[in-house]
């Protein structure tokens, strides 16, 4: 499925859209990074790849039918930069709810390029969102 916002003025709208497969527990969101996410070096920026990641538990928690479009809040977000992304060449956020509460998500994940086997990682995440209020 497509995952795309629809107010194109926000600051999400620099990532999408997204393609969003959920299979065997994991949600694969999957982007393709564009020049305004380049660095200085012609790769994918640190903060493109953080703002993506941020993008891709939401989206792998809509995926999982956690939460609905609303007023979700990411609580934290943990991420060690392992390698380089290209621009142009898509990436995949790889998504996998550890627990879920009440209130809270607790998911982890990766950041790979290329997106079919063999892959590479280019980032580990993990991340808390508080789902919203009901």
């Amino acid at each position: 499925m497509t995952w795309e916002l629809a107010d194109r003025s926000r600051f999400n709208a620099l990532f999408g859209p997204f393609l969003l497969k959920v299979e065997d527990g994991i949600a694969r969101v999957r982007m393709t990074p564009r020049p305004l996410h380049a660095n200085l070096s012609g790769k994918v920026h640190g903060g493109a790849l953080l703002g993506f990641v941020d993008m891709a538990i939401f989206a792998a928690a809509r995926g999982f039918g956690l939460i609905e479009a609303g007023t979700a809040v990411t609580l934290d977000l943990n991420a060690q930069f392992i390698g380089r992304a290209e621009i142009e060449a898509p990436i995949e956020a790889r998504v996998e709810l550890l627990r879920e509460t009440g209130r809270l998500l607790f998911l982890r994940g990766l950041i790979v390029q290329p997106v079919d086997e063999p892959s590479e990682t280019v980032l580990a995440f993990s991340g808390t969102i508080r789902k919203p209020s009901r």
